[in-house]
């Protein structure tokens, strides 16, 4: 069986696939910082479904990069995770 991450080593080396990569980035960062948060806070999605009012299935589509959540929910998602929302500009080199 072939293992995910040799098969993300072996497109790496093709531009276009770089390119698409790269233009994801910052999804998969706030992906990953929504994640991070729920996991911190101890809770499921379906426990952090119901501190915010909706259901698990649209907690799992936010982690899974597949819609991205307006500021307004990040915000609820930060209060439902005992954390703090904090969103930056970094000037890209």
């Amino acid at each position: 069986m072939t293992d995910i991450r040799d098969l993300h080593a072996d497109w790496l080396k093709d531009p276009a696939y770089c390119a698409e990569f790269d233009a994801l980035d910052d999804e998969f960062t706030l992906a990953a910082a929504m994640i991070r948060a729920r996991a911190e806070a101890g809770l499921t999605q379906e426990q952090l479904a119901q501190r915010m009012g909706t259901k698990q299935e649209v907690i799992a589509r936010w982690e899974g990069g597949k819609v991205l959540p307006s500021t307004r929910t990040l915000a609820r998602l930060a209060k439902a995770t005992g954390t703090r929302l904090e969103i930056r500009f970094v000037r890209v080199r």
